[in-house]
Parts: C-alpha cells; structure tokens; sequence
C-alpha cells in the first residue's frame, strides 16, 4: 500500500498483481475519493485497440485519431488517475495499443497532462478468466507491485472498514542545499500535483545507478525468454533510478518501500543487489567535494565513478558557473587516481557548462585527460 501511494506521488507507473477479489480496484477508487483525483477505469477485457489508439476519422480532409471520452475527460481535467483494469483479460493486439498510452501518453492523436497517474491491475493469467499473458514491452513500461491482504486486515476492515493506501506519510524534500536527504514520515501535502521530481535528486540516482551499470555491464539488459513481469532494461533501470530518488533509506518501513519499487521495476535478483551495493557505497557528498580540497576520495572504481557521477549531476542541476568551474579541480584530483574515470567525467562537464561560464587555469594541468575524453586535439 505504502510502495502503491509512493508511486502514484512519484508518477510512476505502476501494475498491482493480485487474486480476484482482493480489492484492487476499490483501493484505487478509494485513493482517487481521499486524493480529490478523478478515476478513469478502462477494463482491458472490453476494450478495442481503437480505444487506445484512438478512432480513425476526417477532419477537414486529414485524418484524425479520434481519443475516447474517458481520454478527454482526463485532458480536460488536467489530472488524475487512468486505471487499467484486468490488464491480463486483454488480447495481445489490444495490449499492443496500450503500448504508447503507459510510454507516452498519448491516446489516439491526444495527449494526456504530465499529471495524469498510471496504475493497472491484473490477475495471475491462471487465475483470469480467458487470461493473456503480459507482452513483454508492456510489462517492461511498469513497475509490478504484489497486492498482498491479510486475515487481520480483512477482519478489521469487515469491523470498521477498509483504509484506501494512506498519502500523508509520503517522501517530502526538505531543504533546499545539495546535501538534503529525501525524509520519510513526515506529511506531505500531496495535491494534484504531487511528488514534483528534484532535478538534482533524480540526476545523482541516475548516476548511481550508471555506475552499478559498469560493474555489472550483463544487468543492463536481461530480456526473459518466457513470460515475465519485471526485468533489467536501460528503461526499467530509469524507473528504479527515479524510485531511488523519491525514496529513503532510513528506517525500516522506508527501505521495504524503496525495496518494492526497485524489484517492481527491475526484478529481484538485479534490484537488490543495486540496493545491496547503494547501501554500502558511503558515499560523500557532492557538496562537501566541491568546497573542501582536502575531502578524502573513495579508492574503489565503482565508487570513484558513482562519486563524480553524482557531482556532474549536482552541478548540472545547480547550473551555476563557480560549482561548474570547482568541479574541474576535483577531476584534476581523481585524474590522478583513475585518469579514465576523470575522462569520463569531464565530457559529461563540459557537456553541461553554464553560459559565461570560464574555464579554470587548472583545466591547463589535464591535457592528457582531456584528449583521452575526445575534448581537446
């Protein structure tokens, strides 16, 4: 439930995997009635792929996609949440045109606002009635939650009714300097914009991410030979990327969040053992690396790169030139250690200079890395 309110703030698209009957649906509604957030539910079993891809018709002699109402209402309203439903009751061609909705967001020649909220739901195919399996391109576009009740929670809710997902204990960023941490447990005034996605949060997740990516190159992409919910793909390790980024690591009701929406979005043997190797980096913090000369560097690779990863992130989103002009002197430090870690660093430097940024007198003590990273002849 927890991971399920995180998603939906963070605008993440998520799919609830459960047995019929075990409230799925009504939890949806419930969170849309508590959030003030209009609840389209389109069930995949009786449905066209017309209805996804939108309605060919003429229009001042072009054609036109046409988009269905429940599209239109969406638009019109600027937010909500679009629930498929039964997702595994849809035949193939229909998934196939759900394919662009979940992705991009657009339903026939119309698009859906950024704060229109995907969540699905389906039965184990076994279990759905003339049930499909889920294509592979379509579960690689969602992140897959297991709907799990229990006897205790069905009896209390029997007694004093059952409690939508709750959405005032959701990740909030607090602060405004580089160093914040995204805190869990606080309230969150989540409204119908939601999570709003910290530039520089999701740019050092990402760079975390890149650096597990190079010590472990054969996770990149591991496409399953049958059918299959979540596996590693450059798009599924971008989902957990923004996942790591609204989530916390302190606290044990933060870390089986944070848990859920990695192995949703990239299966269990690959995502914990990027939350394996995120908990151990120790890393430090950009910040403190850009104005302390003598902050100590990590010595291993992996970590060295995750290390100037997050600082090009940091100063990327920061967009100022004196911490994109300082951070030429911390690779001019890990040049010394790992000249190729540096050279990668520094195409990605240059690659975000401020305007009017100058370039520093220390860039003239790394020629050699900057000929190895193709920027200087």
């Amino acid at each position: 439930m927890d991971a399920l309110s995180t998603a939906v703030a963070a605008n993440l698209p998520v799919i609830l995997w459960g047995a019929p009957g075990t409230g799925k649906t009504s939890a949806v509604l419930a969170m849309g009635r508590r959030l003030g957030l209009p609840v389209e539910v389109v069930v995949g079993s009786i449905r066209e792929p017309s209805d996804f891809a939108g309605l060919p018709m003429l229009r001042d002699g072009r054609t036109w996609f046409a988009p269905p109402r429940w599209a239109e209402r969406l638009a019109t309203s600027g937010h909500g949440i679009l629930f498929l439903d039964e997702l595994t009751t849809a035949p193939p061609a229909v998934q196939a045109a759900m394919l662009r909705v979940v992705l991009e967001r657009t339903v026939g020649d119309l698009t859906l606002p950024d704060q229109v909220r995907i969540v699905a739901a389906a039965n184990p195919p076994e279990q759905a009635a003339d049930g499909w399996d889920l294509s592979a391109p379509l579960a690689n576009r969602l992140i897959h939650l297991d709907w799990q009740i229990t006897a205790t929670s069905v009896a209390e809710g029997f007694t004093t009714g059952f409690d939508p997902p709750d959405t005032t204990d959701l990740p909030e960023p607090h602060g405004t300097g580089p160093s914040d941490r995204w805190a869990s447990g606080r309230p969150y005034p989540f409204g119908a914009a939601g999570w709003d996605a910290d530039a520089g949060a999701v740019g050092r997740a990402k760079a975390l991410v890149g650096a597990f990516l190079r010590v472990r190159p054969e996770l990149v992409l591991a496409v399953p030979d049958g059918p299959a919910r979540a596996w590693p793909s450059p798009r599924t390790w971008e989902l957990a990327a923004t996942a790591l980024a609204c989530t916390s690591d302190t606290g044990a009701a933060a870390r089986r969040v944070r848990a859920e929406l990695v192995v949703g979005a990239v299966g269990e043997a690959a995502g914990y053992e990027l939350l394996s190797w995120v908990r151990d980096l120790d890393l430090p913090d950009p910040e403190t690396l850009l104005t302390d000369p003598a902050a100590p560097l990590p010595e291993r690779i992996d970590r060295m790169h995750a290390v100037l990863g997050s600082m090009v992130a940091y100063v990327a989103a920061d967009g100022g030139a004196e911490p994109w002009q300082r951070a030429w002197t911390l690779i001019g430090r890990v040049s010394q250690q790992a000249p190729d870690v540096a050279a990668g660093a520094a195409r990605s430097l240059a690659a975000c200079r401020p305007p009017g940024a100058v370039l520093p007198v220390t860039v003239l003590e790394l020629t050699a890395i900057l000929r190895m990273a193709g920027l200087m002849t």
